[in-house]
């Protein structure tokens, strides 16, 4: 079992930046897959980026791309999400996901582990 909690949301203007963390349980995060994704209103869940296990390589979603930055600390036990350059379309609640058996990083269906989530609110 894995839990996970989610922190860093806010309200922030256009051009501003924030940092969520996702702080993990267990004693193998190493082993994880961790991602991040988000939920507008009305909208459908999306993939936003991914960090891997093996040689900690990432992607990101396009419209991240160059802005938002993933990376991960497996003594602590967290992955951050540095979001730069926000814009109000990246308002949303963000997820973070966990797995340990992940191949298709952006498919939200191959993460068991899912934090509460997380409200960012970017104002024009």
């Amino acid at each position: 079992q894995v839990q996970l909690v989610e922190s860093g949301g806010g309200l922030v203007q256009a051009g501003g930046s924030l940092r969520l963390s996702c702080a993990a349980s267990g004693r193998t995060f190493e082993n994880y897959v961790m991602g991040w994704f988000r939920q507008a209103p009305g909208k459908e869940r999306e993939f936003v980026a991914a960090i891997s296990v093996i040689d900690g390589g990432t992607i990101y979603t396009d419209s991240v791309k160059g802005r938002f930055t993933i990376s991960r600390d497996d003594v602590k036990n967290t992955v951050y999400l540095q979001m730069n350059s926000l814009k109000p379309d990246d308002t949303a609640v963000y997820y973070c996901a966990a797995d340990n058996q992940v191949r298709r990083l952006w498919l939200g269906s191959e993460y068991a582990y899912w934090g509460q989530g997380t409200q960012v609110t970017v104002s024009a």
